[in-house]
């Protein structure tokens, strides 16, 4: 079965409410739990610094996001959750993007030509408090998709122009520097067109800008309620018909109910249930799903230790993937390690083998040990160990290894059953690879 990987970032700007609960939050985790698909989820810290320059806020932000990800229900062993900025190779594919990138792409980005409207609507120059962050914006996003080769991208309608512009951007890097291999594969927007659209207390789409929303975590059990009992609903008192079809407190009962408890709900406005009481009903659905989320919401907020380690956890999950990736691009660019090579000493005809030894090529080596298990090793100049396998039952496994490694080198360095002594980085093991190769 083929694996699609699928990549949703997290911009860490606010505390989420009910309303990016249902309509984000658990359908991703329910999607991250299929079988066929390798999730990564991630806090979009460094695209905060975009448009918050408050640091308190994006502090609180980080921790609040992480603490309602994990407690409703994303698992850290299934999934890859880190944050952004803990993955310093995706700032360094940035790079990498932004010198394939043409001027004239980021001219044409929503953001950007925004900002310029408003400016110029305004009377003010047209880069009037335009940031390069801001003006660059969709090559950072173009980055965090392209570090993982993610497949499949959730965005909303407005962001489909930058998965678009990701897929340029892998097109003329693939170009120029993939010498007939394409470094990147082209990831696919996949826009939710019947996401849940929750409404808010006034029936408008519920959203902080319109102090509207009901919170999700936040103010506990107390907050909830009083926030349910603001909804809005028209005249009809207790004992008249009621149209289900005409309330929005309806559609928030649907986001929460199974078909049978909708259907009776229904039935009852029909039949004359009083606003109040189907406030209480609304109001006891939502908190039997919440109850024991926020519960563990609660634990992770009083405890921001457990967040950080998972979090870090996370980001060297990400790192084992990022860190031979951005090596091989390193590599594709030319920006390649200066390797010794053996050659001869003037005059040298069968002597100078220690000298030759100083400078040996790179090469693997496979023996046996004590414990009955095969190993291999792969050495460069002066037999310094660039990488140790693990133990293998049979010789030939051993051997099937050296040789993906000798025709692969870094597509399956990060898979390879090796490990990487202290102070051996992934660019130095392939740069030997590549040196192998040709020699």
């Amino acid at each position: 079965m083929t694996t699609t990987r699928v990549l949703t970032g997290i911009t860490t700007t606010g505390t989420p409410h009910l309303g990016n609960y249902v309509g984000a939050i658990r359908p991703a985790i329910q999607a991250s739990r299929r079988e066929n698909v390798q999730s990564f989820f991630f806090l979009a810290d460094y695209h905060a610094l975009i448009k918050c320059d408050d640091p308190q806020r994006i502090a609180r932000s980080r921790l609040e996001l992480a603490a309602t990800w994990l407690a409703s229900g994303l698992d850290p062993e299934l999934v890859t959750f880190y944050r952004q900025s803990d993955v310093p190779e995706v700032l360094e594919l940035t790079w990498l993007l932004t010198c394939v990138c043409p001027k004239g792409m980021m001219n044409r980005a929503h953001a950007y030509k925004a900002a310029c409207d408003a400016n110029a609507a305004a009377g003010e120059d047209l880069d009037a408090g335009v940031t390069m962050g801001l003006f660059s914006y969709p090559v950072l996003m173009a980055a965090d998709i392209l570090m993982f080769n993610a497949h499949l991208v959730p965005v909303g309608r407005d962001q489909v122009q930058h998965i678009e512009m990701t897929r340029d951007l892998a097109q003329r890097f693939n170009h120029m520097f993939g010498g007939g291999r394409d470094f990147f594969v082209l990831p696919e927007a996949v826009v939710e067109e019947q996401v849940a659209t929750l409404p808010g207390l006034d029936g408008r789409k519920m959203s902080k800008s319109y102090d509207n929303a009901i919170p999700l975590f936040e103010g506990g059990t107390k907050a909830l309620g009083e926030a349910i009992a603001r909804i809005v609903t028209d005249s009809r008192l207790p004992g008249e018909p009621k149209d289900p079809d005409a309330s929005h407190l309806v559609t928030l009962y649907e986001a929460f109910a199974e078909p049978e408890q909708n259907a009776n709900f229904r039935n009852e406005l029909r039949a004359g249930l009083g606003w109040g009481e189907a406030k209480q009903h609304l109001f006891a659905l939502v908190e039997a799903e919440l109850a024991p989320m926020r519960a563990r919401y609660v634990e992770f907020m009083a405890h921001p230790d457990r967040l950080e380690d998972l979090l870090m956890a996370g980001a060297d999950k990400a790192r084992r993937l990022a860190q031979p990736f951005i090596a091989e691009l390193r590599q594709a660019v030319g920006l390649r390690r200066m390797l010794a090579v053996a050659r001869a000493s003037p005059g040298e005809s069968d002597g100078g083998k220690a000298d030759r030894g100083k400078l040996a090529a790179p090469s693997f080596k496979q023996y046996r040990e004590a414990d009955g298990l095969f190993y291999f090793k792969f050495t460069g100049p002066g037999d310094r160990v660039l990488l140790q396998s693990h133990g293998f039952a049979q010789g030939k496994e051993a051997g099937a290894w050296i040789q993906k490694l000798k025709a692969d080198g870094g597509a399956v360095l990060a898979t390879a059953p090796v490990v990487l002594p202290q102070g051996v980085k992934p660019d130095e093991v392939l740069e030997a690879l590549s040196a192998l190769a040709s020699s």
